[in-house]
């Protein structure tokens, strides 16, 4: 039977660093609050000119390239974002015609932070029903867009001004202080390859999804339960702009990322200590710390890049992923889970043998 192994992974990494004291020019916080509440370090925003689809395009580029695959032999495409360019089309399309790919058929996927993994079982489900043979699953995110902050006041953050923000605008935009300083931009990608091979390639997903509590990490407004969709008022309200309940998030993820982790791992006779690799969603490092020692993993399993990039959404897991294959912690044959908890609410785990 034929199954679908990662082949190939690259990613590319906004260009606007933002340090965690350059944040505190935009908002009240300081680089301890944020390290002791998130893991976060710093972060890096798309400039004006970039959009998702080009942090995916240049992504998916180094991952054919990684895995040596011409873009002629690319089948099927897998974008999985919740901050795309446009509110349609999607993102599947423009990387298509931005990568030079055939008029091959193109998914887009909105599972926000666990969109990896609903893309990784959708592009391995399409391979074993013999419909596709290469896929190019991307995951990219632009969060810049979601910020309060003006494009002046960013400026200033940067050092490319010395006008700081108004009293009015400081505090508007410290009043989104506990999600803006979680967010980073970035895209990442990986080819999948349709194998016979028993010993390598995905083996397994567990997904859930449960809408009952949405509204505890949603977007209030710019959707089409308004009408219009959009309008200034919800702008002036902030409407735009993610709202999160912490606590109750980070109680459910921790609940759910530990108890999907363990049912795939029982379900395929595999003890944490058998697992090179351990890639959990990086939105907060308190949450992975708590994970990790609920499922008995050691330091060494548990890679993070929270400090550097923040919180990717659809990028985090394949951003990890080929941060370990390039500087050698990662390697054919290895035995890797991934675990991701997301808006909607959604939740899975994937066990993957590179």
């Amino acid at each position: 039977m034929k199954r679908a192994v990662i082949v190939g992974s690259g990613s590319e990494i906004a260009p606007v660093r933002l340090s965690n004291e350059q944040m505190a020019r935009l908002v009240d916080t300081s680089d301890e609050w944020i390290r002791e509440r998130s893991g976060v370090e710093q972060r890096h925003f798309a400039s004006p000119e970039i959009a998702t689809s080009d942090l995916g395009t240049a992504a998916a580029a180094r991952a054919l390239e990684s895995a040596g695959v011409a873009k002629q032999a690319v089948d099927l495409v897998v974008f999985a974002t919740m901050t795309p360019d446009h509110y349609f089309p999607g993102c599947g399309t423009l990387l298509q015609q931005k990568l030079g790919l055939r008029s091959v058929p193109c998914f887009d996927i909105r599972q926000q932070c666990s969109g990896f993994l609903y893309g990784l079982e959708l592009a391995d489900a399409q391979i074993r029903a013999g419909m596709a043979e290469t896929v190019l699953l991307v995951g990219a995110e632009a969060h810049v867009g979601f910020m309060p902050w003006t494009n002046a006041n960013f400026d200033y953050a940067r050092g490319l001004s010395n006008v700081p923000p108004t009293r009015e605008e400081f505090e508007w935009n410290s009043r989104f202080r506990h999600l803006v300083v979680l967010f980073g931009d970035a895209g990442a990608a990986v080819v999948l390859r349709a194998t016979e091979d028993g010993e390598r390639g995905v083996i397994d997903h567990e997904l859930h999804g449960a809408g009952a509590d949405y509204e505890k990490l949603y977007v209030p407004g710019t959707g089409f339960k308004h009408r219009p969709y959009t309008d200034p008022e919800q702008f002036k309200r902030g409407e735009h702009i993610p709202v999160m309940d912490g606590r109750y998030v980070f109680k459910m993820a921790t609940t759910r990322m530990v108890e999907v982790a363990r049912s795939v791992l029982e379900k395929h006779g595999v003890a944490a200590a058998d697992l090179k690799l351990a890639l959990l969603h990086q939105a907060n490092r308190r949450i992975n710390e708590y994970c990790a020692k609920a499922l008995g993993l050691r330091e060494e399993q548990v890679p993070y890049n929270i400090h550097k990039y923040g919180n990717t959404t659809a990028a985090t897991i394949p951003l990890l992923w080929d941060e370990c294959v390039r500087d050698g912690r990662l390697k054919p044959g290895d035995l890797v889970l991934m675990v991701a908890f997301g808006a909607g609410m959604t939740w899975g785990a994937s066990l993957v043998r590179a």
